[in-house]
């Protein structure tokens, strides 16, 4: 098999749980870890299988209290398939002696192969080859493939295969005082043409799981029946020089699934009556070649190769399969069970690079927000707010799924987690909505569902706000912003802090965006918002008053990441560094010591910096402009500076945001930056997250900061508008967006050069803007435009 591949060389049970996460196979409706089939969920392997939204209530008793928490469900493990010689122990790498052992993650195709040695009393030798696949046309298929061949001797060998149901949530150790156990009703049994099959359902959403195995090989296949399993049998006769082939063919389906009856029944049929391994992967091959040409970025080296990565795992999780799904962006993808595969704030960084490929999957996320308004509107009103307060954390319903208290793996505490408070999600979604208008110009959207998401919004900030006579000016109090190592004031007795500069800041721009919005909605469709809404006349001349002076604290000449940043006190980073060597959980750390990181200055990762990613330069001096303030290049230049080297990134997505703007601010030092974030999750440098699933916020970023980063690529008045900036690492790069209807509008720069080529179709010419030049590029044109200096 050739393309690029990601590759394991020998067997380490140190690093299989993070192996697992990388080499996870989904098709953005279910997704399955790369565990080993013939391992069992332990210490060392933890094999998990996870469908979009499909999400699980309980309550544990944790430090006394009685704690609900909802989360993304382990399903039916239907990977098992095992082998041992006849009469002997079952093998695996932890048990019987390994000669070799070789993991590839094929990506083009989208698949995982695997082979291992394995040393055999008597001298003699099994090889197993394996191919695994997610099947990215049909949702519902998977397959796996395994060889088996002997070297050295005569085997006979016993092959299991099984669907087990014996599954609980307990792939991160610090949930495991939690209750985990999601799965009851437990059934398995063989359909009428020999297909296996096992039932169950969620304890408390009800969700129904049917699973269905067809197992396919050259010789006889017995049932076994054991308690929640499906299990068959074979014995096959390896000769040197022969192999022998089992093929199991997986179907799963639950009963969030449209135009079905039941999931069982449909994932009977589904197996019985889908094709062989080799038309599978055809099929599945085709699709994948399809999804990378609308996708791909170009970059040479090992820059591009973790990018292609990256991009591998996005389209696993968030495929053109999302668009027909009510679901949302799963901060750890479907690749684990680390924050219970809930929604934060992810799309912020993954939906501006799918808005320019796959803008039906864009749509599809955002209707997933809409969908939860009515449940914003309530939290807001909750509060005695009006407008809609969008959840932290979201997850089947879209109430406020954050935890009450957090485990501190360090000290062992569970401590109270204020991340409720972080209600700046709500212009994230804003800024989402906006931002797929400007790439997509579906007028339809913006005038439909994204103006009652948006108005809504801005209803809050609006709202939320309140005059301070003193500053004559609005302020936002009691919230927390990007950086949830503040979440309150020293000593203080009450959570929250005082003018975010993050919040307010984007919560004026929404303001403006929402005023904006009405002016130019046609007269009918503001009617109808205004009266469904029930927003009173005076309203939008709030938003205006308040969107022009908002507060926006600054000391010692910098942006104050909020009202009173600059009486904290300085860490002494030098001595924390010396004595914990990494400090990205530096509030863990001070928790452990007895004390507590919102005495410091002191930032778990970007703050106030978002506004440079969210924002170019020159829109950000405007937004000051219109709040009042003077933001010039000395200022922002300070505060890039102060704030850079009082940060432990415990992000992922700090070094992302650090990188993006460093690029324009101080390109000698962007590289670093760049580095970590394309490795954060390669390379697990927050310290074992990865095991537990990967990062897709700060991996969709990554392919953003090539694609609009390095570009300064803005859809912004009906044009494209670029202004590269030159960084030595990653100077040449290319790739093809999707924009206003066009299909596969080519960028590529390189040499100094940037070149624009539009494919032939009738739709109208586009406007390229370059820095102060515009050309217009028509179908089936060409421009090369000279990039300054």
């Amino acid at each position: 098999m050739t393309g690029p591949a990601w590759e394991y060389e020998g067997y380490r049970p140190e690093e299989e749980r993070l192996r697992e996460s990388l080499c996870t196979l989904g098709n953005g409706y279910f997704a399955t870890r790369g565990a080993l089939p013939e391992c069992s969920a332990d210490d060392v392997h933890y094999p998990g299988t996870y469908a979009a939204g499909c999400y699980d209530r309980l309550t544990s008793e944790v430090a006394g209290r009685r704690v609900e928490n909802e989360d993304v469900v382990n399903l039916p493990n239907w990977l098992p398939l095992r082998f041992r010689p006849a009469g002997g122990a079952w093998l695996t790498p932890d048990t019987s002696p390994v000669t070799e052992h070789h993991l590839t993650l094929h990506l083009d195709p989208g698949l995982l192969e695997r082979r291992t040695g394995y040393g055999l009393d008597g001298g003699a030798t099994l090889q197993v080859r394996q191919a695994r696949l997610v099947h990215l046309v049909d949702r519902h298929l998977a397959a796996l493939r395994t060889e088996f061949t002997v070297e050295g001797g005569e085997v006979e060998l016993e092959v299991e295969a099984a669907l087990d149901g014996r599954v609980t949530n307990a792939g991160v150790a610090r949930y495991r005082d939690l209750d985990g156990r999601h799965l009851t009703q437990i059934r398995a049994g063989l359909a009428v043409h020999g297909t296996m099959w096992l039932r169950c359902h969620t304890r408390t959403s009800r969700i129904e799981c049917g699973l269905a195995a067809r197992v396919s090989a050259d010789v006889p296949v017995t049932t076994a029946h054991e308690p929640l399993r499906a299990v068959q049998h074979l014995r096959v006769s390896l000769v040197p020089g022969r192999t022998v082939t089992v093929d199991k063919t997986v179907a799963l389906h639950t009963s969030r699934d449209p135009a079905i009856g039941d999931p069982l029944d449909a994932a009977v049929d589904r197996a019985a009556a889908a094709p062989g391994f080799d038309a599978l992967l055809e099929t599945h091959t085709i699709a994948w070649d399809q999804l990378w040409r609308r996708t791909a970025l170009e970059v040479p080296g090992e820059a591009g190769s973790i990018l292609r990565l990256h991009l591998f795992h996005v389209l696993q999780t968030l495929s053109p399969h999302t668009a027909d799904l009510d679901v949302g962006v799963p901060a750890r993808g479907l690749h684990g069970e680390a924050y219970r595969g809930h929604v934060f704030w992810d799309e912020l960084f993954v939906l501006p690079y799918l808005n320019l490929h796959l803008p039906e999957v864009s749509r599809a996320l955002l209707r997933y927000r809409h969908r939860r308004l009515d449940a914003a509107c309530r939290a807001a009103h909750a509060l005695g707010r009006r407008g809609a307060l969008y959840p932290w954390q979201s997850g089947s319903d879209g109430r406020e799924e954050a935890q009450q208290l957090h485990l501190n793996p360090r000290s062992g505490r569970w401590v109270p987690d204020h991340s409720r408070l972080q209600h700046h999600v709500g212009s994230a979604v804003a800024y989402n909505v906006w931002q797929y208008w400007e790439a997509t110009g579906d007028v339809d959207f913006l005038h439909g569902e994204g103006a009652e998401m948006l108005l809504q919004v801005a209803r809050f900030w609006g709202d939320f706000a309140g005059y301070d006579d003193r500053l004559g000016r609005y302020r936002i109090r009691g919230v927390v912003g990007p950086d949830e190592y503040h979440d309150a004031y020293p000593g203080a007795a009450a959570p929250g802090l005082d003018d975010n500069a993050y919040t307010n800041v984007t919560a004026a721009w929404v303001l403006a965006r929402a005023l904006e919005l009405l002016d130019t909605l046609p007269e009918p469709r503001r009617r109808e918002l205004t009266e469904s809404a029930g927003l009173d006349e005076d309203e939008p001349a709030r938003w205006e008053e308040v969107s022009r002076t908002l507060h926006v604290p600054f000391h010692d000449g910098v942006i104050s990441q909020f009202e009173g940043y600059g009486d904290l006190a300085e860490l002494a980073w030098d001595d924390y560094r010396k004595r914990y060597d990494d400090i990205r959980r530096l509030d863990r750390i001070l928790e452990a010591e007895g004390d507590s990181v919102n005495r410091y200055k002191a930032s778990k990762q970007a703050d106030v910096l978002m506004l440079g990613y969210l924002f170019s330069v020159a829109e950000l001096r405007s937004l000051f402009h219109r709040l009042g303030y003077c933001l010039d290049e000395r200022t922002w230049t300070a505060t890039v500076d102060h704030y850079l080297h009082r940060t432990s990134h415990g992000s992922t997505l700090s070094g992302l945001v650090h990188g993006w703007i460093l690029t324009r601010a101080r390109r000698t030092d962007a590289w670093a930056f760049v580095q970590e974030a394309l490795r954060g999750d390669i390379a697990d440098l927050q310290g074992g997250t990865t095991g537990e699933g990967i990062h897709l916020g700060a991996m969709a970023g990554t392919l953003d900061l090539v694609q609009r980063g390095l570009t300064g690529l803005e859809t912004r008045g009906g044009a494209l508008c670029l202004d590269p900036v030159p960084l030595p690492e990653l100077s040449s790069y290319g790739f093809a967006v999707r924009y206003h209807g066009h299909w596969g509008v080519r960028l590529r720069l390189r040499s100094g050069l940037l070149e624009i080529a539009v494919p032939d179709s009738d739709r109208a010419p586009i406007d390229v803007c370059l820095r102060d030049r515009v050309v217009p590029v028509g179908p089936g044109e060409a421009a090369r435009l000279v990039v300054p200096e």
